[in-house]
């Protein structure tokens, strides 16, 4: 009998074995349950955040998915304390096993499956847990978890085979979600920390490790206590295994958690405008006409010219990966490095406060009270107000949505009048109020925007980019995509024209009224001042004035359609501009950006510079996988760019910018051009100095948003000041290697003029209105 008790020990024994191995290997086949490819054990996480830099060298921000954030990080960037909490606290043998501990698996047998004790500890290794969160769906009861079980043994035995023990622990550490946004530890560390992952103290790679138990439960955040309670067990743990001594315990679990908090988001940081225009730019697909509304063939076209002309646009799909797939911004792993500088990008963002927020905005709203049309015009009626309410509300997405569900256009009128309890944006946070959907569109529009950007002449590299005041609120780009009337800064192309021609600074004109006819239409311009009416004047007196009078003069000298020409050379991708003769004071829509790129060719030898946005990109091994270099094209002479850097440092030392000096204290050499459109409904300024050349756009939401004053809306009160600011920042941080000492590359005493003609330009004015 005991013969045969044996015999039938060693055969269920053998049985089990043989079951084993033949599930074991079914398992690895890929017969049983999911066996993930060797291509993805190679591989495991297939996503990381692609990370955008700035030119000195900050991360400005992530592109993801869902928010997986996850950057990658290698062992050699862990902090050593942050590897010891692992091993201590999840396996403390994992440098003894092969992926499976036999040892602490059959203690977690006896002890939690027989004995029940629940603080037995478990018998997952950490590259089982690895594999359980790679590859293991959530458990619904105990008996699909025991199913669960083997797979991941297999997987945890094939991962080991593939990855030295290192880099299994910085896979773990690299995957794992530490809530709030954190995913991964890189991402973690900085979340909760302010730190990256090697400067982690020892308390706080406890409390981080801590985590992993249940970053829900043990939330630093809203559970401070009990996350502080598990960081000392973790910190026990480190001391059982030898990594602390009693006297270190004693000193580090007495310690506070002295959190850091910021949550990591794609809205957050600087440039938020930029990157999210990198992001589109980048992953914008071919365009194709069938995809853009018929109202919309201006966008498509600037689209095409992009495409066609920039490497950067639509690179994501121009551009493959090994196995042939279009790169993804979300999940590759890049790393983008742009041509921003963050000190330049936070001096142009605290530019736009300075003036926007603190002057422009209370006296604009100043303006508006008591006003029954405001924000709007006091020009317009009650009735035209409505009308652009009206407009508004249909591009909404409250309409759309009860549109969507069929109601009617009495309810939605109903609806849009009807008191919501909401939460509004103001410069000073947001606040809880109660007002009508109808009132808040008219609540938003009484917001004044901006568009500001600075680009080097001599290569493009754009170093500051802002599109608006609050990313989060207004998210439309007034930088590169938002398109306005140009009004006077539109001048410095039309002389360039002149220059171009044979004209020179001094050729003289009549500064009278004249009327035109044009297609047998009359045209009569106006101008704004009648200062020197009936006079002979130069050329250069009427660019520093923007006397509208002497560039129709020169326009009826001159041919409108070259004009259109020319002005697609420097760069302005709008296809609706029509030649006439009043396009010489600039009724055209263009971008900020256009404007800039546009006025680089003044500094550089009549070369015009398009915007560069990303110098290089690398894939998540350090690779770089493409270089961006200048793109630029030859607008006008060498020496007509000297003659109009000649005209442009006029209109700053004597004429419409001349507040530069005598208000800001602006030295150096300084040209730019001030401009304003009907109304006063935009308000510009282009700046050039030998470096950098930074344009200016001030505006509503709606044209018939604006001052109606001339001596607020004007471009030299609306736009101007933020140039200044933002120069005197530049200048000011001599790290940046910016100097107001610098000079234009012009010859010698350069004066096309001569210095009789020259001296009787100077007005010595105060104000100056276009």
């Amino acid at each position: 009998m005991r013969k045969f008790f044996v015999r039938f020990l060693w055969t269920v024994l053998v049985l089990v074995v043989l079951f084993a191995a033949v599930a074991f290997t079914a398992i690895a086949k890929g017969w049983i349950g999911y066996m993930p490819p060797v291509e993805d054990l190679q591989n495991p996480i297939d996503r990381f955040a692609t990370q955008v830099y700035s030119a000195d060298g900050k991360i400005m921000g992530t592109w993801n998915y869902n928010k997986e954030n996850r950057i990658c990080v290698d062992f050699s960037q862990l902090s050593p304390s942050l590897v010891q909490a692992l091993i201590a606290t999840e396996d403390v043998r994992f440098y003894d096993h092969s992926g499976i501990d036999f040892y602490a698996l059959g203690r977690a047998v006896v002890k939690r499956g027989i004995l029940g004790q629940v603080n037995a500890g478990g018998g997952s290794t950490i590259t089982q847990q690895l594999a359980k969160q790679l590859y293991s769906g959530t458990a619904h009861s105990v008996t699909e978890r025991m199913l669960q079980k083997p797979i991941e043994w297999v997987i945890a035995v094939q991962l080991e085979r593939n990855y030295t023990k290192d880099e299994i622990i910085a896979l773990y550490l690299n995957y794992f979600d530490f809530l709030h946004n954190a995913v991964g530890i890189k991402t973690a560390a900085n979340t909760y920390f302010g730190k990256e992952p090697r400067n982690l103290t020892v308390t706080e790679s406890a409390m981080l490790i801590g985590l992993c138990k249940n970053p829900s439960y043990y939330n630093p955040v809203r559970n401070p206590e009990r996350c502080r309670e598990r960081r000392n067990v973790v910190l026990m743990q480190m001391m059982k295994a030898g990594f602390l001594t009693q006297a270190q315990y004693d000193q580090y679990s007495a310690e506070p958690l002295k959190l850091n908090f910021h949550v990591a988001d794609h809205k957050d940081g600087i440039a938020t405008y930029f990157r999210e225009f990198l992001r589109l730019y980048m992953t914008m697909e071919k365009p194709r006409r069938a995809d853009y509304p018929s109202w919309n063939m201006v966008k498509f076209y600037q689209d095409s010219v992009n495409w066609a002309t920039d490497p950067l646009c639509g690179w994501c799909h121009k551009n493959t990966k090994k196995d042939g797939t279009p790169y993804n911004v979300y999940a590759d792993g890049l790393k983008v490095f742009t041509t921003i500088d963050s000190r330049m990008q936070e001096y142009a963002e605290k530019a736009v406060r300075d003036h926007v927020v603190k002057f422009l905005q209370p006296a604009f709203d100043r303006e508006n009270r008591g006003k029954k049309t405001a924000p709007f015009s006091g020009k317009l009626t009650s009735s035209q107000v409505n009308q652009i309410l009206m407009r508004s509300v249909r591009q909404s997405e409250r309409y759309r949505v009860m549109k969507a569900d069929g109601a009617s256009e009495a309810d939605i009128r109903k609806a849009f009048r009807t008191p919501t309890e909401m939460t509004v944006f103001t410069y000073h946070g947001e606040i809880d109020t109660t007002m009508t959907p109808l009132d808040s569109i008219r609540y938003y529009k009484s917001f004044l925007r901006t568009g500001f950007m600075s680009m080097s002449p001599v290569d493009g590299a754009v170093k500051a980019y802002v599109g608006g005041m609050d990313f989060i609120h207004f998210k439309y780009d007034m930088c590169m995509e938002g398109r306005r009337q140009v009004g006077s800064t539109i001048k410095p192309f039309l002389y360039s024209l002149a220059m171009e021609n044979g004209f020179s600074p001094c050729d003289m004109a009549p500064n009278v009224q004249q009327t035109y006819i044009v297609a047998g239409q009359r045209w009569t311009p106006r101008n704004a001042s009648r200062r020197r009416y009936g006079q002979m004047v130069t050329l250069k007196w009427g660019l520093a004035q923007s006397n509208n009078w002497i560039s129709a003069y020169l326009m009826s000298k001159l041919n409108p359609q070259a004009f259109v020409d020319l002005l697609h050379e420097y760069g302005v991708n709008n296809p609706d501009i029509h030649p006439s003769m009043a396009l010489c004071l600039g009724p055209c829509d263009i971008s900020v950006a256009e404007m800039v790129s546009a006025y680089t060719a003044f500094v550089n030898h009549g070369i015009r510079c398009a915007p560069l946005f990303v110098t290089k990109i690398e894939d998540n091994e350090g690779n770089v996988i493409a270089r961006f270099q200048p793109r630029m094209n030859e607008v006008i002479s060498a020496e007509s760019a000297n003659k109009m850097l000649y005209m442009l440092k006029g209109v700053v030392d004597g004429g419409t910018a001349g507040r530069l000096r005598f208000r800001y204290n602006m030295k150096g050499e300084i040209g730019g051009k001030t401009g304003t459109t009907n109304n006063n409904s935009d308000a510009w300024f282009i700046g050039v100095t030998p470096e950098l050349v930074s344009g200016v756009w001030v505006g509503g939401d709606d044209r018939d948003i604006h001052f109606d004053s001339m001596r607020m809306g004007q471009g030299a009160t609306m736009a101007l000041p933020i140039w200044a600011y933002y120069m005197r920042s530049v200048f000011a941080d001599t790290d940046l290697g910016y100097s107001e000492s610098a000079v234009f590359d012009l010859p010698k005493d350069y004066n096309p003029c001569g210095a009789v003609a020259d001296s009787v330009e100077v007005d010595g004015i105060d104000e100056i209105y276009e």
